[in-house]
């Protein structure tokens, strides 16, 4: 239902663009989540975007690197990443929220009830 693209090598302090599409039905009024996870690590939040795209939250890790966008005529949710480091080497995955219309970005991986497969990001130093 949720498909991630984007994904890729790429140098520290390189950009990428990571997009999440939906299909088979709509994320319109559910908060959308981004989060990743490291090999041996939990998956942690990276960042989400209210049901109306009018409120964002990140993690303090990605703050002011990070930006979360979404489409909703087009079902799609996008993730720019700038400034990329070493330590953002991770699978990413998007996430819609189990409860609709909140009123809060959760963090909790817990809150979500729908994923995406996940992209590779990988950055080398």
């Amino acid at each position: 239902q949720l498909v991630e693209s984007g994904g890729g090598l790429v140098q520290a302090g390189g950009s990428l663009r990571l997009s999440c599409a939906a299909s088979g039905r709509t994320f319109i009024g559910y908060v959308m989540g981004w989060f990743r996870q490291a090999p041996g690590k939990e998956r942690e939040f990276v960042g989400g975007i209210s049901w109306s795209g009018g409120l964002t939250r990140y993690a303090d890790s990605v703050k002011g690197r990070f930006t979360i966008s979404r489409d909703n005529a087009k079902n799609t949710v996008t993730l720019q990443i700038n400034s990329l480091k070493p330590e953002d080497t991770a699978v990413y995955y998007c996430a819609a929220d189990r409860v609709p219309y909140r009123s809060v970005v959760v963090t909790r991986p817990g809150e979500y009830n729908a994923w995406g497969q996940g992209t590779q990001v990988t950055v080398s130093s």
